[in-house]
């Protein structure tokens, strides 16, 4: 196994714990932007398509975790604490943060195959997702602690 990919899976798993642990013991989605979080579960449904190749339970566990905690969150966030969930400072525009990689997947890719032109799309939409979450902080004016190392570890995550 590559050690960067598991200090990443590690990094990534510790920032969702971060997340799902901030939102349940404070009862509140405050300071948390929901585009982000949806971007990174399309982020995840895109780029996991091919979910049973290679067939590494590892793998195959990861994928599934990473997807189903992503929708767990937006659930958390539209559905059990909805009400305290600010819509009105989470408002950046999301088709042009879901456009300008649609197009650069379009673009630039290995194989014009389907499952490619997502792959691409899931790394160019990767490095704009966490856009929504700094302008809302910005917004904000300041993070609380969980939230802030739930960025940094989200931030500091790479993919092999």
């Amino acid at each position: 196994m590559n050690l960067f990919r598991l200090l990443g899976d590690l990094s990534h798993l510790a920032s969702i714990f971060i997340l799902i642990h901030k939102i349940l013991t404070s009862r509140s989605c405050r300071g948390i932007s929901f585009k982000t979080q949806l971007m990174y579960t399309i982020v995840f449904v895109t780029r996991y398509l091919d979910l049973l190749h290679p067939p590494s339970a590892y793998l195959i566990l990861m994928k599934l975790f990473f997807i189903s905690s992503s929708a767990y969150i937006l659930y958390l966030m539209k559905v059990q604490f909805r009400s305290r969930y600010e819509t009105d400072i989470d408002s950046i525009r999301l088709e042009y943060l879901l456009g300008v990689p649609a197009i650069l997947a379009l673009l630039f890719h290995v194989q014009f195959t389907f499952l490619e032109v997502m792959w691409s799309f899931s790394i160019f939409l990767e490095a704009v997702a966490l856009l929504p979450q700094m302008l809302l902080l910005q917004r904000f004016g300041e993070a609380e602690t969980l939230t802030s190392h739930e960025n940094y570890t989200l931030f500091t995550k790479t993919d092999a």
